[in-house]
């Protein structure tokens, strides 16, 4: 029988982390589920039901976005969000996971494996972000300016969320009132947009090839063939630079994969942990 599901929030690394945490007793199996850039746990909503039939699993807000923490303070590098996650996982005494994120979460997954590769027995990485260079110089200067935070804010309300989702999934029928409002939902707080302005001069770049070649956990890359976010091209060339990896291409998908095709997601996973 699968134990009641639970959701907890923990201070790590200075900064409060919320995760949901589904433990099936008869898996030696934990899945850790990192979201991409604007998202929370809310994008796994259709594959975690999925994978706690069978495995653990493990979904983190990763800061600042969903539920976690939004301080000023924190350094919002992907290389200081992987500590953070790395260090959840070990006050919570898992190890040997299967790491998967999405867009952003799978850069995240990527700096986890070069960081510590003997926490990670195998890498999911959907429509992974890759090759992006850190933001330039003058607008990063520019976001020390009081009230930059506002502009970010202006910003995403004039793009919305509904032309957001649209630009994210290839069947826009799928686009309802709960997907809205579950994308929506995190914004409604303003210290969020702080939280991004901070995460603008923060964040680096993307790992370079020569690191990326050094990475030689076993992943499975899967990608949407209308991913107008994170193109094939990437895919095709991150499947290149990383060493030891099977890339698979869903038809009539765009870049939200865990929500437009949980169920293949999920056969091609279970194939992959066969190998």
């Amino acid at each position: 029988m699968i134990k009641q599901d639970v959701a907890f929030q923990v201070n790590v690394n200075g900064i409060d982390v919320y995760y949901e945490y589904h433990q099936n007793p008869q898996s030696d199996k934990t899945f850790v589920l990192l979201h991409g850039f604007l998202s929370s746990t809310f994008s796994f909503r259709r594959l975690t039901p999925l994978l706690k039939e069978a495995y653990n699993v493990l979904t983190i807000d990763l800061p600042p976005f969903g539920n976690s923490g939004k301080s000023h303070q924190f350094i919002y590098s992907y290389e200081n969000i992987s500590k953070t996650v790395i260090s959840l996982l070990d006050h919570l005494n898992i190890q040997h996971i299967v790491l998967a994120g999405h867009s952003m979460g799978g850069q995240i997954a990527l700096n986890i494996m070069k960081l510590r590769p003997d926490l990670v027995a195998k890498g999911v990485l959907f429509c992974s972000s890759a090759y992006l260079k850190r933001i330039r110089w003058p607008v990063a200067l520019l976001s020390y300016i009081p009230f930059f935070h506002l502009y970010v804010k202006l910003w995403l309300t004039r793009s919305g969320v509904k032309n957001n989702l649209e630009n994210v999934v290839h069947d826009i029928e799928l686009i309802d009132d709960e997907m809205m409002f579950g994308y929506l939902k995190p914004f409604l707080n303003d210290d969020i947009f702080k939280a991004l302005t901070r995460m603008i001069r923060d964040r680096e770049g993307d790992l370079s090839r020569q690191a990326l070649r050094k990475i030689t956990t076993p992943c499975l890359l899967i990608w949407g063939e209308h991913d107008r976010v994170v193109p094939i091209n990437v895919g095709e060339r991150l499947s290149k630079d990383l060493p030891n990896n099977d890339f698979v291409v869903l038809e009539k998908t765009g870049h939200l994969v865990p929500e437009e095709k949980p169920t293949e997601v999920l056969h091609y996973i279970k194939d992959f942990l066969t190998k």
